[in-house]
C-alpha cells in the first residue's frame, strides 16, 4: 500500500509535477474516492505563503479546478482537488494538431465561462496556458475542460509576493502590460486566452512578441492562416496590445464569440472527430476502483505504519496491473454538436459532464455522494507538454496516446457487521501539529499586516 498522509490521504502514484510540489493520485479514506494531491516540496516562508493563498481559493464552477481541502503531516503539507484524467490541451494538440474551428469555439466558451467566475471573485489567474487547461477524458463525447493551477494567482489589491521588476508567469503567454510590471488585472488573462485560441487553431505555440510588434506598427492584421475571419474578429479583440482596447470582461468576449460562431461554416461529415484520451494510466497493483484492495476501507490503511512522503516525485509503488480495465464511455454522453444552443447570456449552453449513477446501497452505512467523471491535470510533468516547446510546428506523427485505462471511482460497498460485534466508537482525528499550524498562522498574520500597511500608505 502507499503512504498515508495525515491519517487520511493514501498516496498511490505520482502523476505530475507542479511549480512547488509533486502531484499524486491519492485515495481519500474519508470521502472514499480518488483525488489529485499536490504535496509541497519546500517549506520556506515565501513558498508556504503561496501555498496558503492557493489552498484558500474556493471557486465552485464546472470549468474551474480549484483546491477542495488541505492537510498537514509533520513538516509537509498538501491540498487536494478533483482528479482529471484527460491531460491538458497540449495533449490534444499532440494527438491531432490544429483543431476544427467549431470545436475550438466550444473550448473557448468553456474557458471564458470559468474565467468569468474567477474574475467575479476578484482573482487574476496570471498563468493561463495550454498546460494549465485540463480535459476530462470524455472520449468522442462533448469535451469538458477545467482551468487549473492557481499557484501564482492573486486577488486584486493583494500585496505581491515578488520583488519589484520581477515578472511571474510563463514566457510566451504574457500580456504586454505584464512585461512592463503593471499591476495584475483581468485583461491580462484575456490576452492569454487569445494566445491559447491561436495555439488550438494553428497547432503550434504563437509568436506573441511578433504579434504584439505587428499590432503596434500596422494595426490589426488580417486573419492568420487557419483562422476563420469571424473568429479572428473576436481573437483580435483579445490580442490588442493596449489593454484599454481589449475586451474588458470574459463575459463580453463570450457574447462576441457566440455571435461569431453562427457565421462559421458547418463541419463536414468527413471531418475526424476529436477524441480526448485518458492520460493517467491504470492504477498500480493493490488498488482498485473502490480503493486499496485487501482492506475493509479506511481502517486497514489508517492503522498501518506510515512511511514518509516522497516529495521528489518518485515512488516505490508496485508496477501497474497487467490488465487495466477500460474506462466506460457513459451511456448518456452527447457528441459534440455543431450548432450549440444559446444561453440567456448569448453564449453556448454548456451541459454538465456525463455522470455515472452510484451503485445501489448495501449494508448499514449511508451511501457516499455520487462522484463526477474524473480526469487528470498535471501537464507540468507530462512528456507531451508541447506548450513549452519553441515556436514551431507541432509534430503530428507522434503515436496516439493509450486507450482508456482509468476507472470511475465509486463508493465501496461494505457488508453489515455481525450483530454480536460492537461498533467501534468514532476516532477523533487531531488537527495539524503545532509545528505546522503555528508557522502557517504567523505567515498569514504577516500577510495581513503587510496588506494593512499597504492600505495606509495609499
Amino acid at each position: 500500500m502507499g503512504e498515508v498522509f495525515a491519517g487520511r490521504y493514501e498516496l498511490v502514484d505520482p502523476i505530475g509535477r507542479g511549480g512547488v510540489g509533486a502531484v499524486w493520485r491519492a485515495w481519500d479514506h474519508r470521502r472514499r474516492r480518488y483525488v489529485a494531491a499536490k504535496v509541497l516540496q519546500q517549506s520556506d516562508a515565501h513558498t508556504l505563503l503561496r501555498f496558503v493563498r492557493e489552498q484558500a481559493l474556493r471557486i465552485e464552477h464546472p470549468h474551474v479546478l480549484a483546491p477542495a481541502s488541505w492537510a498537514a503531516d509533520d513538516d509537509k503539507v498538501l491540498f487536494t482537488m478533483d482528479l482529471v484524467s484527460g491531460g491538458s490541451l497540449a495533449h490534444v494538440i499532440g494527438d491531432y494538431g490544429p483543431l476544427p474551428p467549431r470545436f475550438v469555439c466550444l473550448l473557448l466558451d468553456q474557458l471564458l465561462s470559468g474565467l468569468s467566475t474567477v474574475h467575479a471573485e476578484g482573482v487574476v489567474h496570471r498563468d493561463i496556458k495550454p498546460a494549465n487547461i485540463l480535459m476530462e477524458a470524455t472520449g468522442k463525447g462533448r469535451p469538458h475542460l477545467r482551468l487549473s493551477d492557481f499557484g501564482i494567482s492573486m486577488r486584486k489589491g493583494e500585496p505581491r509576493l515578488t520583488e519589484t521588476n520581477y515578472v511571474v508567469g510563463t514566457p510566451g503567454y504574457f500580456a504586454p502590460e505584464q512585461m512592463m510590471g503593471a499591476e495584475p488585472d483581468f485583461p491580462a488573462d484575456l490576452f492569454a486566452v487569445g494566445l491559447v485560441a491561436l495555439y488550438l487553431l494553428q497547432g503550434q505555440k504563437p509568436d506573441s512578441q511578433a504579434l504584439i510588434e505587428y499590432f503596434a506598427a500596422h494595426g490589426t492584421p488580417g486573419a492568420p492562416q487557419g483562422v476563420p475571419e469571424p473568429m479572428w474578429q473576436v481573437l483580435a479583440g483579445l490580442l490588442q496590445p493596449d489593454p484599454h482596447a481589449r475586451f474588458r470582461t470574459a463575459t463580453g468576449a463570450r457574447k462576441a464569440l457566440a455571435a461569431a460562431v453562427e457565421m462559421l461554416p458547418d463541419e463536414g461529415a468527413e471531418d475526424e472527430p476529436v477524441e480526448v484520451f485518458d492520460q493517467i494510466g491504470p492504477l498500480p497493483a493493490g488498488f482498485g476502483p473502490e480503493g486499496p484492495e485487501g482492506t475493509d476501507g479506511a481502517a486497514g490503511a489508517l492503522n498501518g505504519p506510515q512511511a514518509p512522503v516522497q516529495a521528489s516525485g518518485r515512488t516505490s509503488a508496485p508496477q501497474p496491473s497487467p490488465q487495466p480495465s477500460q474506462q466506460p464511455q457513459g451511456a448518456g454522453e452527447q457528441p459534440y454538436a455543431p450548432h450549440p444552443a444559446m444561453s440567456e447570456t448569448g453564449s453556448f449552453h454548456l451541459a454538465p459532464p456525463p455522470q455515472q449513477s452510484p451503485p445501489p446501497h448495501q449494508g448499514v452505512q449511508p451511501p457516499a455522494p455520487p462522484v463526477p467523471l474524473q480526469g487528470s491535470p498535471y501537464a507540468d510533468g507530462s512528456p507531451a507538454d508541447f506548450a513549452q516547446a519553441a515556436t514551431s510546428a507541432v509534430p503530428y506523427g507522434s503515436p496516439p496516446t493509450r486507450a482508456y485505462t482509468a476507472q470511475h471511482p465509486q463508493a465501496p460497498r461494505t457488508a453489515a457487521p455481525p450483530a454480536a460485534v460492537p461498533q467501534p466508537s468514532p476516532v477523533k482525528r487531531p488537527g495539524p501539529p503545532p509545528k505546522v499550524a503555528i508557522p502557517v498562522l504567523l505567515v498569514a498574520l504577516i500577510c495581513f499586516a503587510v496588506g494593512i500597511w499597504a492600505l495606509t500608505q495609499a
